[in-house]
């Protein structure tokens, strides 16, 4: 089982320094990557519950964010040059990028360059984006009914840009003629795409048998969960008679994390579940049972707050030096 980091940049109060602190130790552990978040904004109405939706859409969660909208959050995006900056064995990426927030072709060739400053260590993991009033504040609002077309169209402008000399597209929200983006990326064909499909086994499906994705992230899924998914996306490609299988996949989740002292209460609360917040044998425990549901690589998520930075730094190593250690023995 690969390990994953998931920065915590965005927190009411977060600074570069406890960002490198982590950073650095996950690479000194061998970790596999670190990602970072991709927020833009917190709407004054997230702090009074009122947005027009729930947290990433999701069933059960508040109509509000877990950051102040007078937070001093960290944005994700240009955090990734500078964990290439910073690093030389760990793979970077955000997860996941929405992609209706930014131009293709631009991205793309963002992206090349990135991959270019790591070495060839970028991940890229792309999403359609949730909030109503992030995309207002992207000048995004005429994209939001069309978001999902505009994660295919982005999917294959970059894939179109990183493997050809020049290249051309005619589509809904970008049209160019024959163009040279400069660098290609170091990884061949491309850095491997990930996509973060939370509601539709049958997108996900579709869209790796089609643009030949390399994973699939999800956001507090239990291990019930993980199995379901890879069992819905595995036959929605038997479907599409494509030679791809969820086994070519690595199957990732975004889960909260912390060892506490004493056993914690993991009643099923759907996403809101203590998944991997427990006792250090609670969370060997659950960390087996996902290896045995098929989790490839689980994303370590500290909490949004009240678990400062020095003890994630804590957990990491007890996570690695002490836990790991048994679940590879299985």
């Amino acid at each position: 089982m690969k390990l994953a980091l998931y920065l915590p940049n965005f927190r009411d109060k977060v600074t570069v320094r406890e960002l490198e602190d982590l950073t650095a130790l996950a690479e000194d552990l061998d970790f596999d990557s670190v990602w970072t978040l991709d927020r833009i904004i917190v709407p004054e109405t997230s702090d009074t519950q009122e947005m027009q939706y729930s947290f990433g859409m999701i069933e059960g969660f508040p109509k509000g964010l877990p950051v102040s909208s007078r937070g001093e959050f960290l944005q994700g995006m240009p955090l990734i040059p500078w964990l290439a900056a910073k690093t030389s064995k760990v793979r970077i990426g955000m997860s996941i990028i929405d992609t209706p927030y930014r131009a293709p072709g631009v991205l793309a060739a963002e992206l090349a360059t990135i991959d270019h400053l790591s070495g060839g260590r970028l991940n890229v993991a792309v999403g359609s984006g949730w909030m109503p009033e992030e995309f207002a504040a992207a000048s995004a609002s005429h994209l939001f009914p069309k978001r999902h077309k505009h994660v295919r169209e982005t999917l294959e402008i970059m894939q179109g840009i990183w493997t050809n000399d020049v290249f051309e597209y005619h589509g809904e929200f970008a049209d160019f003629q024959r163009s040279g983006f400069g660098a290609k990326p170091v990884q061949k064909p491309h850095p491997p795409i990930f996509f973060s499909g939370l509601k539709d086994a049958r997108r996900s499906a579709a869209r790796i048998a089609k643009y030949g994705l390399s994973g699939w992230i999800g956001i507090q899924d239990s291990p019930e969960d993980i199995r379901r998914w890879r069992t819905e996306i595995q036959r929605e490609l038997a479907a599409l008679d494509t030679p791809r299988s969820v086994d070519d996949l690595e199957i990732s989740s975004m889960i909260w994390f912390v060892i506490t002292d004493q056993d914690m209460d993991q009643s099923p609360l759907g996403k809101g579940t203590n998944l991997l917040v427990g006792s250090q044998a609670q969370i060997t425990d659950q960390l087996k049972r996902y290896r045995e549901a098929g989790l490839t690589m689980p994303f370590l998520w500290p909490p949004f707050q009240d678990v400062p930075v020095a003890k994630t730094l804590d957990d990491m190593k007890r996570l690695k030096e002490e836990i790991l250690p048994k679940i590879e023995a299985m």
